[in-house]
Protein backbone atom coordinates (compact mmCIF):
# COMPACT_ATOMS: atom_id res chain seq x y z
CA UNK A 1 0.00 0.00 0.00
CA UNK A 2 1.33 3.40 -0.95
CA UNK A 3 0.92 6.29 1.48
CA UNK A 4 0.56 9.87 0.39
CA UNK A 5 2.97 12.40 1.85
CA UNK A 6 1.09 15.48 3.05
CA UNK A 7 3.82 17.53 1.36
CA UNK A 8 3.69 15.64 -1.92
CA UNK A 9 5.54 17.19 -4.80
CA UNK A 10 9.23 17.23 -5.43
CA UNK A 11 11.90 19.77 -4.84
CA UNK A 12 11.70 23.01 -2.92
CA UNK A 13 8.43 24.04 -1.29
CA UNK A 14 7.05 27.56 -1.16
CA UNK A 15 5.86 28.35 2.35
CA UNK A 16 3.96 31.19 3.99
CA UNK A 17 5.38 31.51 7.50
CA UNK A 18 2.81 32.40 10.16
CA UNK A 19 3.03 33.05 13.89
CA UNK A 20 2.28 29.52 15.10
CA UNK A 21 2.32 27.47 11.91
CA UNK A 22 3.09 27.45 8.22
CA UNK A 23 0.94 27.37 5.09
CA UNK A 24 2.20 25.37 2.14
CA UNK A 25 1.75 27.49 -0.98
CA UNK A 26 3.58 25.08 -3.32
CA UNK A 27 4.21 21.51 -2.13
CA UNK A 28 7.75 20.24 -1.91
CA UNK A 29 10.07 18.20 0.23
CA UNK A 30 12.20 21.01 1.68
CA UNK A 31 12.83 24.74 2.12
CA UNK A 32 16.22 26.46 2.17
CA UNK A 33 17.79 28.10 5.19
CA UNK A 34 18.04 31.85 4.53
CA UNK A 35 21.47 31.97 6.21
CA UNK A 36 23.27 28.76 5.31
CA UNK A 37 21.45 27.69 2.16
CA UNK A 38 21.02 24.18 3.62
CA UNK A 39 17.95 22.17 2.69
CA UNK A 40 15.50 21.80 5.59
CA UNK A 41 13.01 18.93 5.23
CA UNK A 42 9.49 20.27 5.76
CA UNK A 43 8.87 17.78 8.57
CA UNK A 44 11.95 19.12 10.42
CA UNK A 45 11.22 22.84 10.00
CA UNK A 46 11.23 24.48 13.45
CA UNK A 47 12.64 28.00 13.05
CA UNK A 48 11.37 30.85 10.85
CA UNK A 49 10.71 34.56 10.78
CA UNK A 50 7.19 35.75 10.07
CA UNK A 51 8.38 39.32 9.41
CA UNK A 52 11.12 38.24 7.00
CA UNK A 53 9.29 35.16 5.63
CA UNK A 54 12.50 33.12 5.97
CA UNK A 55 13.33 29.66 7.28
CA UNK A 56 16.34 28.81 9.43
CA UNK A 57 18.07 25.48 10.01
CA UNK A 58 19.02 26.16 13.64
CA UNK A 59 18.84 28.72 16.45
CA UNK A 60 22.40 29.75 15.56
CA UNK A 61 21.25 30.57 12.02
CA UNK A 62 18.46 32.74 13.47
CA UNK A 63 21.02 34.72 15.49
CA UNK A 64 23.28 35.11 12.44
CA UNK A 65 20.36 36.42 10.37
CA UNK A 66 19.97 39.26 12.86
CA UNK A 67 23.70 39.97 12.92
CA UNK A 68 24.15 38.61 16.43
CA UNK A 69 27.00 36.36 17.49
CA UNK A 70 25.96 32.74 17.61
CA UNK A 71 27.38 30.88 20.55
CA UNK A 72 26.90 27.17 20.52
CA UNK A 73 26.80 25.20 23.73
CA UNK A 74 26.98 21.44 23.34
Amino acid sequence: MRTMNKHAGGGEAVIEYRDANIRVVKPGHFVRCAVTGEDIPIDELKYWSVARQEAYVSPQAVLQSFGLPSTRVD
